[in-house]
């Protein structure tokens, strides 16, 4: 999917600057960053919940009686 990304000057600039260290595009590393955002965002989540869960176990089944 196409789409247009509008970023600052100051960020652009260490993106240009990054993707010159690693001999990547702009594109590759700015597709990676979201990957790793997003899969690690949701996995924080994931780890979040099960941990609430776990502590209010006994909470939540008093609750669903």
């Amino acid at each position: 999917m196409a789409m247009t990304l509008r970023l600052t000057e100051a960020d652009d600039r260490l993106l240009t600057e990054r993707a010159a260290k690693e001999h990547r595009s702009k594109h590759d590393l700015v597709v990676e960053a979201l990957h790793v955002y997003l899969t690690e965002r949701q996995q924080r989540f994931d780890a979040l919940l099960a941990e609430t869960l776990d502590e209010d176990r006994e909470l939540l089944d008093r609750l669903a009686k």
